[in-house]
């Protein structure tokens, strides 16, 4: 996880603009359709990373965030905009119950 936070910093150092809100759930959902293709685990850390790194890389910089719950105990991983939208929340997650443990990105 170190060597993942240290390239999602150096990431955050792209040239680029705060991507909108459009622009990171393009991002978003064009990861979630590529992780139909991937044989492997597809979960929330590896589509908020995958995001994250695409909205980087087409100049479009969003924040990458760990977050916990504590009743019931859980995790999750999602990507924010500038102005703080949430981009990977469940349709569930009615009320979100995740707190930010880690923000990676535009204003680190």
């Amino acid at each position: 996880m170190r060597w993942t936070i240290a390239v999602a910093r150096g990431a955050a150092r792209l040239p680029g603009r705060p991507a909108t809100i459009a622009q990171a759930q393009t991002a978003h959902a064009a990861v979630r359709h590529a992780a139909r293709l991937w044989p492997g685990r597809a979960a929330c850390l590896e589509e908020s990373l995958g995001a994250y790194f695409a909205s980087a890389l087409t100049g479009h910089h969003t924040r990458w965030v760990l977050g916990a719950a504590f009743i019931p105990h859980s995790a999750h991983a999602w990507i924010e905009t500038d102005d703080a939208t949430v981009i990977g929340q469940d349709e569930e997650d009615r009320v979100w119950p995740y707190v930010p443990v880690l923000r990676v990105g535009i204003s680190n």
